[in-house]
């Protein structure tokens, strides 16, 4: 997956009018965002529809699955059948759950991004100490496309070194989590940036500062 200028917004917004007027203004700089639960609980999934639709933009649900593959695979179906290009998917359900959404990206012809490691600070109680045995996993059943935390680039470069240089890794966390754009992409692909953007007084100017950062 190609990510223009590298940012992914995260469009964590309550309603689709607020999603609608935010895009007017900053999708010429973008070809990729993130939509989660707070549009998608609000919406609806044709909020998804709606956004590709009129923007011709990749939309990655980051629905965080992590249930029984029976379970998993019927929300990636109904997720791809509106529309979405990828899904996020939990890593620490186990190997069959995950390989559930595996086999629903390929009837679809779409993507998942297997889940190591979140970026908030709580992740490392529980997620820390399997993060690399979750990209480890995602490595053995073929899985190319991962998330990895911008907060702990120690962390992130362990994960880029399982994965390989080959694979795709976007990362949370960049901006009001403090995580750094430019030195998360020695590592990153793609970084996913949501309340900098969304919250600024002038979205564009604030699209455009992180843009400038990266390329100096």
């Amino acid at each position: 997956m190609e990510v223009k200028n590298k940012i992914i917004l995260a469009l964590d917004v309550p309603n689709i009018h607020e999603a609608l007027e935010l895009m007017d203004k900053v999708s010429d700089y973008l070809d990729t965002v993130k939509i989660g639960y707070p549009l998608v609980l609000a919406e609806g999934l044709e909020s998804v529809s709606k956004i590709k639709k009129k923007y011709d933009i990749k939309v990655i649900c980051d629905f965080k699955v992590a249930d029984i593959p029976a379970t998993n695979q019927k929300i990636a179906d109904v997720t791809f059948q509106a529309g979405a290009d990828a899904i996020i998917v939990h890593g620490f359900v186990g190997r069959d759950s995950v390989e559930s959404c595996l086999e629903s990206a390929r009837k679809f012809d779409k993507e998942i991004f297997l889940l190591t490691e979140m970026s908030h600070p709580g992740a490392t109680n529980f997620m820390q100490p399997i993060s690399m045995n979750i990209a480890s996993m995602g490595v053995e059943i073929g899985i190319t496309n991962y998330v990895g935390p911008s907060t702990r680039l120690d962390r992130l470069k362990m994960i880029r070194e399982i994965v390989g240089k080959d694979s795709f890794i976007i990362s949370p966390g960049v901006g009001v989590q403090g995580g750094n754009a430019r030195d998360t992409l020695q590592f990153a692909d793609a970084i996913i940036v949501g309340r900098s953007i969304y919250l600024s007084d002038d979205p564009v100017n604030a699209l455009e500062s992180i843009i400038d950062s990266i390329e100096l």
